[in-house]
């Protein structure tokens, strides 16, 4: 076999393995995750719900994609930090290059959300729960960004949603209880 074939035989190689990476994973990740999900809604306790709640996200959070992957943590790492405009940055890349990953939409809503940039934090989650409308944490944050706005009501029916979810959320019980009276017109 001359060089040049095999050259040419690992060059396919090399290309069909970055192709290979580059492709989003649907069907097992997705079956991991629904899997999941119905686990997290029974969830008998707040540890299991916690430990369930890990997985579903490290679930979420695979594109299929290292380089997608990357920009990912990459964000996750500039949030980490508070570094507002570089996980922007990345998220915004990512979702350029992967708009139909929610965890994108959903890691430039936090970095939005910390800039205090309400209006584009909601875009972006309404984006990630139209990708993924099981998502949880995009519930939470519709119901942290109508609380921070003044909009009791919206944001006790969003954590409501978000709590039938994801149960035993101590801080979604917690805010529900805070927003109870305003929202459902109690009176003491």
């Amino acid at each position: 076999m001359s060089t040049r074939h095999r050259s040419f035989k690992s060059t396919v190689t090399a290309l069909l393995a970055v192709v290979g990476f580059s492709i989003p994973v649907t069907g097992w990740a997705e079956d991991r995750a629904a899997d999941l999900l119905r686990q997290l809604g029974e969830a008998e306790n707040a540890a299991a719900a916690q430990r369930l709640e890990r997985q579903v996200i490290d679930a979420w959070g695979k594109s299929g994609s290292a380089s997608m992957d990357l920009l990912l943590k990459r964000g996750h790492d500039a949030l980490a930090v508070r570094d507002h405009a570089a996980a922007t940055e990345h998220f915004r890349a990512l979702t350029d290059h992967a708009p139909a990953f929610a965890e994108g939409w959903h890691g430039l809503a936090l970095a939005y959300f910390q800039a205090e940039r309400f209006g584009p934090a909601m875009d972006a989650l309404e984006r990630t729960l139209t990708l993924n409308p099981q998502h949880f944490a995009a519930m939470r944050g519709i119901g942290a960004i109508h609380e921070r706005v003044d909009r009791p009501v919206l944001a006790y029916e969003a954590y409501a949603r978000a709590l039938a979810l994801r149960p035993h959320d101590e801080d979604v019980e917690k805010a529900m209880e805070r927003l109870e009276r305003v929202a459902l017109g109690i009176r003491l």
